[in-house]
């Protein structure tokens, strides 16, 4: 069933997939090393709503995720494909708002102790982990997609898709358990 998709032409994504993935997990990490921009503001605008803005993107993405999940076990090509889209734009609105606070602000310890603690470390580590891995495993996996490779990209979807479910989600659940501490 096709849905109104028309068959793409192949394309080779690897190199673009390979500079995005190096370029985006590069530009994150060189963000801890920058040094703190004094004032706490960007353009009159509090710093502290960032961190708010990243849980909600995370949010977006996390519920377009599941959308796309609903549609492509419908075999709804064309909205799993839009809403697949979605996730990335809200992922990359996401990158961006995380980059300028993270390059302008200072880092927020988490100030609780006890399980929490605990909790909220594995939380963050797992988060920070498979959030790099997923670069470019969603990479890979829309450019399978794009080239209506079915079966390879059923392939990786079944890693990519809850791995990228877990990195929205743990991300919001992250700015629930640090954010009494901005």
């Amino acid at each position: 069933m096709n849905n109104g998709i028309n068959n793409a032409k192949q394309r080779n994504y690897n190199p673009l997939i390979w500079l995005l993935s190096i370029l985006i997990v590069g530009v994150i990490v060189a963000t801890y090393f920058l040094p703190e921009i004094p004032g706490g503001t960007i353009w009159g605008i509090e710093l502290t709503v960032l961190p708010m803005l990243n849980a909600i993107f995370n949010s977006f993405t996390f519920v377009f995720l599941l959308i796309a999940l609903a549609m492509i076990k419908k075999k709804n090509i064309k909205l799993h494909r839009r809403f697949i889209i979605a996730a990335f734009v809200t992922t990359f609105l996401f990158c961006i708002s995380y980059l300028t606070y993270h390059s302008m602000a200072a880092s927020t310890s988490y100030g609780g102790d006890g399980p929490l603690m605990y909790i909220y470390y594995f939380i963050l580590i797992t988060h920070i982990i498979l959030a790099a891995v997923i670069v470019p495993l969603a990479l890979i996996t829309l450019g399978r997609g794009l080239n209506m490779q079915v079966e390879k990209h059923k392939k990786i979807a079944r890693w990519t898709m809850p791995l990228w479910l877990y990195v929205s989600l743990t991300g919001v659940l992250v700015y629930l358990m640090i954010s009494p501490y901005y």
